[in-house]
């Protein structure tokens, strides 16, 4: 099974553009997972779907979504707005008022989480929605992975980075922990890809189709502005999880055009017999 994840596409940040650079972002990469082969069986996208929240950004998204052959699950990011969201991408995923629901994908769960506190930048997980997710991790021992946009974690990266004793990821940490099932947690809002243990588990952060995040691991000065790199214009990423049967591998990959240095043919050939035959 192949689960492809997008995150942080920010459609409408230039809303007067139809043909905005994160809307051009965000075609490249669906071009490359289109071409894929196999194609994903689930598409994963993990929060600030568009900049604003607004209505026509859902709606052109969602025109994308209704146009692949693989089904899609959606979560909201701190920059979404729930109500148009919900509008355009259904009811049926809001639960407690919040857009968190449950899927099941072939041999694996997915629990979509909502981390999100209208009106704040970094991640929110209350009482009400961590008793949802135990309820929810104590109905199976499928394996199960957790979507969320907010990824509860440290970095040392700047200004994009989640105090690691914060109420809410110290909530969140105690339902998750235990719970050998989970497989993975898959968060986006980093704009960058991150991989690390947490919980017991696996969390692995989507790098974002919008604009990448510069790394910079220096102390951040409010009443400094020192002039460091905050956006930079990486090429848009996406991530591809596998399931093996036992255990999933994350991939990490890029959209647009890449220069190919070398094919499957007569020069090749030698070396994948030599591979192949080597795995008996």
């Amino acid at each position: 099974m192949l689960i492809a994840q997008v995150t942080d596409i920010h459609l409408g940040f230039q809303p007067d553009d139809p043909a905005e650079l994160n809307r051009r972002r965000f075609d490249d990469v669906m071009a490359s997972l289109l071409a894929l082969e196999p194609r994903p069986d689930v598409l994963l996208a993990t929060g600030d779907l568009a900049e604003s929240g607004s209505i026509a950004s859902y709606r052109s998204l969602k025109t994308v979504f209704d146009a692949l052959p693989f089904p899609v699950l959606p979560a909201i990011g701190n920059h979404d707005v729930r109500r148009n969201f919900t509008s355009v991408f259904g009811r049926e995923r809001m639960d407690g008022g919040y857009v968190q629901y449950v899927a099941e994908a072939g041999p694996l769960r997915i629990i979509v989480l909502d981390t999100v506190e209208e009106g704040l930048h970094g991640g929110a997980f209350d009482n009400g929605r961590a008793a949802w997710l135990a309820a929810a991790l104590a109905a199976s021992s499928k394996p199960t992975i957790v979507v969320l946009h907010h990824p509860p974690i440290e970095t040392g990266n700047g200004w994009m980075t989640e105090r690691s004793d914060a109420p809410w990821v110290r909530r969140l940490h105690d339902v998750v922990a235990g719970h050998r099932h989970v497989i993975r947690l898959l968060s986006g809002h980093l704009h960058r890809a991150i991989v690390t243990n947490w919980a017991g588990t696996t969390l692995a952060v989507c790098p974002s189709t919008a604009p990448q995040v510069a790394i910079d691991f220096r102390a951040l000065d409010a009443d400094d502005p020192d002039g460091r790199d905050m956006v930079i214009a990486e090429a848009p990423g996406f991530a591809l999880h596998y399931w093996t049967g036992t255990d999933l591998v994350t991939h990490f990959g890029s959209g647009g055009e890449h220069p190919v240095l070398a094919r499957y043919n007569a020069r090749m050939q030698p070396t994948v017999r030599h591979i192949l035959a080597e795995r008996g």
